[in-house]
């Protein structure tokens, strides 16, 4: 477990639902939170949320044992139901991280939302997603409550070196999106992660993810295969040493695979998710 900056508990690993249908979605949280998991990520846009709720409950584990987390889509932000729409479609009477999905459209009335319903207690921490660059700086002169978590693109080719100096002397915490880094050969094929899984008897991923956890990052690998999800959390039984971790940082070369464009943050303002019904 990680302590967040507002004194709040979040597990270091989590079940991912990005690009899950909402079918393949409810199987991999069900059978994520039976084999240990406890934590789940999901967003509006996603259009999995009823799924994922539907998993949480088939599960049998208890709502309070459960962190769960999702994100307001722009199309969101100036909708004053936004956080109550969201909840019910999760079934849930709070979620445990809220965040706001893009920079886009009227952002700050979407950070707002997040604010109120941090204080209304239906949200236990707040967060933003891909708000790099002038956007976090931005926010940063307007916040009223900083955020716990910001969700970004991270992995050993892109360690987000300069936006962990940025947010960390606010103690907000990186949650890792592509931790894998979206399935490039490349990564897997780097040499340490070949001889670290033979040391440690795990596979290269294990290693990436278990690097996630020793940064200090949460991480949220989505999978619809049950095997790889247990493979995935199966990476608490060794740790790191800090000349591995030494080795593993000389991979950064400040590589990302996702380019946002600032048309397509305006043409996220204007699409709608189709809610699953």
């Amino acid at each position: 477990m990680m302590k967040l900056n507002n004194g709040i508990e979040c597990p270091e690993i989590g079940i991912g639902t990005y690009m899950l249908s909402p079918e393949d979605a409810e199987n991999s949280v069900r059978e994520a939170l039976k084999m240990g998991y406890r934590m789940i990520d999901t967003a509006n846009a996603y259009v999995n949320e009823r799924a994922c709720g539907r998993g949480i409950r088939e599960s049998g584990v208890d709502r309070s044992e459960i962190f769960v987390s999702t994100k307001l889509w722009p199309s969101e932000y100036t909708n004053p139901d936004a956080v109550d729409e969201t909840l019910e479609r999760l079934g849930l009477d709070y979620v445990d991280l809220l965040y706001i999905h893009q920079p886009a459209g009227d952002w700050l009335s979407g950070y707002r939302l997040l604010e109120r319903a941090y204080r209304e207690g239906k949200a236990r921490s707040i967060g933003i997603s891909n708000f790099e660059g002038r956007y976090i700086e931005e926010l940063m002169e307007k916040w009223e409550i900083a955020p716990q978590f910001m969700q970004v693109e991270a992995h050993p080719y892109f360690t987000q070196r300069d936006l962990r100096s940025l947010i960390g002397k606010y103690g907000i915490r990186i949650m890792s999106w592509y931790p894998l880094g979206h399935g490039d050969s490349r990564l897997m094929a780097e040499p340490v992660f070949a001889e670290l899984a033979s040391k440690y008897s795990k596979t290269p991923a294990q290693i990436i993810l278990r690097w996630h956890t020793q940064m200090g990052f949460a991480v949220i690998p989505g999978s619809r295969n049950v095997d790889h999800i247990r493979d995935n959390f199966s990476i608490f039984d060794f740790n790191l040493t800090e000349d591995e971790m030494a080795r593993i940082a000389r991979l950064d070369r400040g590589e990302r695979y996702y380019h946002r464009t600032e048309e397509q943050l305006a043409q996220f303002a204007k699409w709608r998710p189709d809610y699953e019904a």
